[in-house]
C-alpha cells in the first residue's frame, strides 16, 4: 500500500469516515521540506497496512480543506481518528521521530 491523495472532494470520505486512523499530509510541489518527508511517508504506508492509512492534500489545489483545518505552514499532518484531529506534527521528522509519535494510534 502507498500513500493516496485525497481531495477537498474525497476529503470526508477518504478521512472522516475511516474505520481506522488516517495521517494527512498537507503538503505542495513548491515544498522542499514536504518532498524530503514523502519517501518516509511511503515507507510507513507499507508499515502500518491495515492500521494507519496515509493519504496526501496538495494544499495549493485543495484549499477548502486547507482553510478548514488552518493550514498555515508546511508539511502538517494531522492524525484523524473517528473524525477528529487527535495529533499534529509540523515539519519534515526522520522515520524514527515519526514513528514515535504514530506508536499510540498504530498498536
Amino acid at each position: 500500500m502507498a500513500t493516496t491523495p485525497t481531495t477537498d472532494a474525497t476529503f470526508d470520505e477518504d478521512v472522516l469516515k475511516s474505520d481506522t486512523p488516517v495521517l494527512v499530509d498537507f503538503w505542495a510541489t513548491w515544498c522542499g521540506p514536504c518532498r524530503a518527508v514523502a519517501p518516509v511517508l511511503e515507507e510507513l504506508s507499507g508499515d502500518y497496512d491495515g492500521k494507519l492509512k496515509i493519504v496526501k492534500l496538495d494544499t495549493d489545489a485543495n484549499p477548502q480543506i486547507t482553510a478548514r483545518y488552518g493550514i498555515t505552514s508546511i508539511p502538517t499532518m494531522h492524525v484523524f481518528q473517528g473524525g477528529e484531529v487527535v495529533k499534529t506534527l509540523v515539519g519534515a521528522m526522520p522515520k524514527p521521530k515519526l514513528v514515535k509519535e504514530l506508536e499510540p494510534f498504530v498498536g
